[in-house]
């Protein structure tokens, strides 16, 4: 008979210890740290993720009353104000270094997956808000009598995963942290009416980026000339346009396409603007439905991990579980992606949150659903 260590083992075997301890070191984690490790803090706040611990005692009772199967993890169950206090001290750039380690994983288990012909890299670029409570969270500056936080992402539609993340207060603009992201020369950044800035426009394009968005409704242009439609595609309009207003002309002097499209099912015309000249009318709408799946990435982030509640006040407790967050989303794609069964996000997690510490092979197990899935 074949003996197994627990599934949240075998999940922590995705982080080695060698590589962790040194992006401790890089991040000078443990600077005055006595006793408590960074590797426990990050134990901790995984289980909180995917153990679905509501509170500081929760994470720290629930360890507990498992702690004789922690010991081959190397910790012990601390106590909640050793744990408050490594959240609100303990630098969280320790966990976006934990996060892009997994990231380069998931890419080479991920990689020749494409929903698209083109070899492009295709990024999608958005952000969601989480309310905060203002009198507790006083640093997260949104509006005169409500506090919230920003989460902006890229995500890459190869494999549909996180590439990287910015957390912001409220009342930053996504335009600001849009001009914080770097892009490789070919690269398609999809994004919504939101990230319209023609400064922006002008210095992607310069740098060889491409960019797929809605067109604003007052946006002044001149149409140069027009394209040839494709028929029965529901598309209107293929034209030539360049900028035209105040300072358009100097911030963004480059030609652009504005792409009038019909959609059978809202009924609408929807209006695009790219500077990708090559790719036919259809495939531009197209890349742009593909912008939903981001969308979809924030909303089974909320529904799955606890990014709407938090388990610290300060700010840095506060970036900690959201990268905590992140990090166990990317644990379930890259579980995705090694199974052979097609699981669904949703599946995944009340699978795995209703056997952490189930002594079983996981991934044999996810490879058998049929004789696995527990009655819910």
């Amino acid at each position: 008979m074949n003996n197994f260590c627990s599934i949240f083992s075998q999940l922590l075997q995705l982080f080695p210890r060698v590589e962790f301890q040194h992006m401790v070191r890089q991040t000078h984690a443990e600077r005055h740290a006595k006793g408590f490790t960074c590797w426990g803090q990050f134990v901790a706040m995984l289980f909180c993720q995917l153990g679905r611990a509501h509170s500081l005692r929760e994470i720290t009772g629930g360890l507990r009353s498992c702690e004789g199967k922690l010991k081959h993890l190397g910790i012990t169950a601390p106590s909640h104000s050793t744990l408050a206090y490594a959240n609100r001290h303990r630098p969280w750039e320790l966990y976006q270094e934990v996060f892009l380690q997994l990231l380069e994983r998931c890419h080479i288990q991920g990689a020749g997956k494409k929903t698209f012909r083109f070899k492009n890299k295709l990024i999608s670029m958005d952000s969601t808000t989480i309310d905060l409570c203002l009198a507790m969270f006083d640093w997260a500056k949104f509006r005169q009598t409500k506090g919230a936080i920003k989460l902006h992402l890229l995500l890459d539609h190869d494999g549909y995963l996180p590439s990287f993340a910015i957390v912001t207060e409220g009342n930053v603009s996504d335009i600001k942290v849009a001009r914080q992201f770097h892009f490789d020369p070919g690269t398609i950044v999809v994004d919504d009416r939101g990230y319209n800035d023609y400064a922006l426009f002008g210095q992607w394009t310069a740098g060889g980026v491409y960019f797929v968005t809605r067109m604003k409704d007052n946006a002044l242009y001149e149409v140069m000339g027009e394209k040839g439609v494709p028929q029965n595609r529901h598309i209107l309009k293929d034209e030539m346009i360049e900028l035209r207003g105040p300072k358009a002309i100097e911030k963004c002097p480059y030609p652009l396409r504005r792409i009038e499209v019909y959609d059978p099912e809202t009924e609408e015309v929807l209006v695009f603007l790219t500077n990708y000249l090559k790719l036919g009318a259809t495939t531009i709408a197209a890349i742009y439905k593909e912008r939903w799946q981001i969308e979809i990435f924030f909303k089974a982030l909320k529904q799955n991990f606890k990014i709407k509640t938090f388990v610290g006040t300060s700010a840095n407790a506060v970036k900690i579980q959201i990268w905590t967050a992140l990090i166990a989303m990317l644990i379930l794609r890259f579980l995705q992606l090694r199974s052979k069964f097609h699981w669904s996000l949703s599946n995944l997690m009340a699978l795995l949150r209703m056997n952490l510490f189930t002594h079983r092979d996981l991934w044999a197990w996810l490879n058998k659903p049929f004789e696995i899935v527990p009655v819910l």
